[in-house]
């Protein structure tokens, strides 16, 4: 059974994976049409095509979003989609005749644990993109989470494997599913409070070395219900929250702490209840990333 992000009908993922240099990418792909949006909460936030997403914009829609490692040099990964998403023919149809693929794309800073001068591209973003599917998403040390880590606020001997982790919750006849990419400074909690990582649940004095700490924890949710941009952004405001549960201390200036939610469907939904059901898969995606590092 299918409980991760691709549970969501028409709803693909492709992950690349270097496990030498501890980095990687992941491209989630939508179906059309469809309505993107997304809220970066945090001081390190790196991301591309992210202004485009807000309320009021003239594109709602997206043919993918990418998740990559390799801080704001990763963001190269997300041409290599562009391209391989114009070559199949998809992407918002402008006057001129050309087809612009709308890519947004958001990093991690994950250089603390593996090869710094080793980023994932353009090739890679395109090979991800390739390696698609419906089928259920691989987590763990995989991806764009293959060297995201945690649990930092207390010093970096503190550090463990944060990786990537997927969920899927129903709403009635909605379904609600997210991908988590967790590479936090502080330590990480499932959400009826048991720490996954050693923490205290009430965060004490930081013990941080500076020129190490970047961040950032990535979240993509999607739902097959029928939503406004003004509608997701309420979606957006509760998957942030169960970060805030799941991740403490959270949203940090170390963090550039990042949610994109898409409705690529249009079944019915009562709006608050469909809130519920994206905090409870977005704080289970955060639950798996960390149990899916350990095997």
């Amino acid at each position: 059974m299918n409980e991760t992000l691709t549970a969501v009908p028409g709803v693909e993922v492709g992950h690349w994976t270097n496990t030498e240099a501890m980095t990687g990418c992941t491209v989630v792909v939508f179906p059309e049409p469809n309505c993107v949006t997304g809220e970066a909460r945090g001081g390190a936030p790196g991301s591309r095509e992210f202004a485009l997403l807000q309320p009021g914009m003239s594109v709602e829609q997206a043919q993918a979003i990418v998740l990559t490692g390799g801080s704001a040099f990763g963001l190269a990964t997300a041409d290599g989609v562009v391209r391989a998403l114009e070559a199949d023919g998809r992407g918002y149809q402008t006057a001129a005749g050309i087809r612009v693929p709308i890519v947004p794309a958001a990093v991690i800073f994950d250089f603390a644990a593996g090869d710094p001068l080793s980023r994932p591209g353009a090739e890679q973003g395109e090979a991800a993109y390739r390696a698609r599917s419906t089928e259920p998403v691989a987590t763990g040390l995989v991806g764009a989470g293959t060297g995201a880590t945690v649990a930092k606020w207390r010093g970096l001997e503190h550090m463990q494997p944060g990786g990537l982790g997927s969920a899927a919750v129903t709403a009635g006849d909605v379904t609600v599913g997210a991908l988590a990419v967790v590479n936090a400074v502080g330590d990480v909690f499932a959400v009826d409070g048991e720490s996954l990582t050693g923490g205290d649940p009430v965060p004490g004095p930081p013990n941080l070395v500076r020129t190490a700490i970047s961040n950032t924890t990535l979240v993509v949710v999607a739902t097959d219900a029928g939503l406004s941009r003004i509608d997701m952004s309420r979606l957006v405001i509760r998957s942030h929250d169960a970060l805030s549960v799941c991740i403490r201390p959270v949203h940090t200036r170390y963090d550039g702490d990042t949610v994109f939610i898409a409705s690529v469907g249009d079944l019915s939904a009562e709006l608050d209840a469909l809130g519920e059901a994206v905090f409870a898969a977005t704080a289970a995606a955060i639950e798996n990333a960390l149990l899916s590092t350990r095997g």
